[in-house]
C-alpha cells in the first residue's frame, strides 16, 4: 500500500468518522483527528481515546466555545439569520469554524490533506469543502462517506467487523449534530413527514405538555444587538446561551420541524430543537422593533435571508457576507435594551420591551391626554400622500373603477 501522508479529519465519535479512520487508514493516510468542542454534549476526552484506538496517530480536542459563540453566533444572531425563515443554522455556523481549525492543525502538522464525515446527499460537505478551500486552496479534501457509498446499516455492520465502537444501533437510528445553538436530529422514523417526531428523539427540550404548568417570565438585556444578562444578572456568551438553554427548553420552548430545501437539491424532514435561540431571536428582534428605523427594518429583512442563505450554503468567508457583517453591525449600534419573556407549554411570547434609544414615543403614540401628534397636519399630509392615484384618475377617466358588488338584504324599497 502507497503511503500519501498525513490526513487530518474533523471527527464527532460518531459512526460515520469513526468507520472513516480505519477506511482512511487502508487508503494510505496517517489519520490525525480534531474533535471541536462547540457545545455539544459528549465526552471529549473519551472521544479522543477512542480516536487514538481506532487507528488516528494524533488527536486534537480544542474548546472552541468562545470562539464560536463571539465570531459565529452573535454575528448571525445580529442578523437574525434564519434559512427560510425557521432554520437558525446550528450545524451550519459551526462549519466554517471547524474548516478554519482543520486548515490549521493541517499546517501545524504538516498533512497534504483534510477529511470529513459527511454524505454526498448533505449541505456539510459543500460548508467544510469551500470554506477550507477560502482559507487554504492548496489543501487537498476527502469524503470517505460520500466516496465508499455504504448505507447506514452497511456502515454499523462494518463497525462491528472492525470492533469499531459507534452510539448507533439499528434499534435508534438518529443521526445527531449539537453545539450551543442548538441540535439538529435526523434520520429513522423522522424522515417520513407524516410521522410526529417521538419524544426520544429530543434531549435539549422536554415534551410541551409535559412542561411546567406556571409561567415563567425572564428577562434578557442586549447592548449592541448582542445578549449579556439574564434576569440583570450578567454572563459571558457561552454561559448566557448555556443557561438558557436549560431554562427555555424546560419549558419545551425551540422546537423546530420542518420541510427543507436543501443546496444539493431535494427536500429534506429537518428536526431541530433551539431553546436559548428561539428565545433570543424572537426577542433581539422585539428590541429592533423599538429601535431601528422602518427603512432599515425593512431592508434588513431581506438581507437577512441573504445572509442565512450564504450562511447554509457555505460562503461565511466571501466578500458578500463579510460586507453583510459591517452593515449589520452599523445598525446595531443603539440596539441596547432589555426584553421580557414569557415562557409555557412550549411557547415563548415577548411581553415586555424598553431600550435607552427607544423610537417609541408614548406622547405620540397615546389617544388619552398628552397626546403630541399634529392632527390638523393629516389632512393636508393625506391630500399629498394621495396625489399621484388622484393624477392618475384625472388623466384616464376611462378606466372603469369597479368596486365590490352588494346585495342589500334589507332597508331598500
Amino acid at each position: 500500500m502507497e503511503y500519501k501522508g498525513k490526513v487530518v479529519l474533523a471527527y464527532s465519535g460518531g459512526l460515520d468518522t469513526s468507520v472513516a479512520i480505519k477506511w482512511l487508514g487502508d487508503q494510505g493516510y496517517d489519520v490525525v483527528t480534531l474533535t471541536a468542542d462547540v457545545g455539544q454534549t459528549i465526552d471529549l476526552e473519551g472521544v479522543k481515546e477512542k480516536a487514538l484506538k481506532v487507528g488516528a496517530v494524533n488527536a486534537y480536542v480544542m474548546d472552541l466555545r468562545q470562539e464560536f459563540v463571539e465570531t459565529m453566533v452573535w454575528p448571525a444572531l445580529k442578523a437574525n439569520a434564519l434559512y427560510q425563515g425557521k432554520y437558525p443554522l446550528n450545524s451550519a455556523l459551526s462549519r466554517p469554524l471547524i474548516a478554519k481549525y482543520l486548515a490549521w492543525v493541517a499546517d501545524m502538522e504538516g498533512a497534504v490533506a483534510v477529511a470529513h464525515g459527511c454524505t454526498g446527499k448533505g449541505q456539510d460537505q459543500v460548508r467544510i469543502e469551500v470554506c477550507t478551500n477560502a482559507l487554504n486552496p492548496d489543501l487537498k479534501v476527502i469524503a470517505p462517506v460520500r466516496d465508499w457509498h455504504f448505507s447506514r446499516d452497511v456502515e454499523i455492520e462494518y463497525a462491528k467487523e472492525n470492533n469499531i465502537p459507534v452510539p448507533v444501533t439499528l434499534a435508534s437510528p438518529y443521526s445527531i449534530d449539537g453545539n450551543l445553538w442548538g441540535r439538529s436530529i435526523e434520520c429513522g422514523p423522522l424522515e417520513d413527514p407524516w410521522t410526529e417526531p417521538p419524544s426520544d428523539a429530543f434531549t435539549m427540550t422536554v415534551d410541551p405538555w409535559e412542561a411546567p404548568d406556571e409561567q415563567e417570565y425572564i428577562e434578557v438585556s442586549f447592548e449592541k444587538g448582542v445578549p449579556f444578562a439574564i434576569n440583570g444578572k450578567e454572563m459571558d456568551g457561552v454561559t448566557l446561551i448555556a443557561e438558557l438553554n436549560k431554562i427555555a427548553g424546560g419549558h419545551g420552548v425551540g422546537r423546530i420541524d420542518m420541510l427543507e430545501d436543501r443546496l444539493v437539491g431535494f427536500k429534506s424532514r429537518e428536526v431541530y430543537e433551539c431553546p436559548a435561540t428561539v428565545v433570543l431571536l424572537q426577542a433581539h428582534q422585539a428590541l429592533e422593533s423599538m429601535t431601528l428605523t422602518k427603512d432599515i427594518i425593512a431592508a434588513k429583512a431581506e438581507l437577512s435571508l441573504k445572509y442565512a442563505e450564504l450562511t447554509y450554503i457555505g460562503y461565511w468567508f466571501s466578500p458578500l457576507k463579510k460586507a453583510f457583517d459591517a452593515f449589520f453591525d452599523s445598525i446595531q449600534e443603539h440596539v441596547t435594551g432589555t426584553v421580557r419573556v414569557r415562557l409555557y407549554k412550549g411557547a415563548s411570547v415577548v411581553v415586555g420591551i424598553k431600550a435607552e434609544k427607544s423610537l417609541y414615543v408614548e406622547t405620540m403614540a397615546t389617544y388619552s391626554e398628552g397626546d403630541a401628534f399634529d392632527h390638523e397636519a393629516a389632512a393636508g399630509f393625506i391630500r399629498i400622500w394621495g396625489l399621484p392615484v388622484k393624477l392618475w384618475r384625472q388623466v384616464h377617466p376611462e378606466v372603469e373603477a369597479k368596486g365590490p358588488e352588494l346585495k342589500i338584504v334589507s332597508g331598500a324599497k
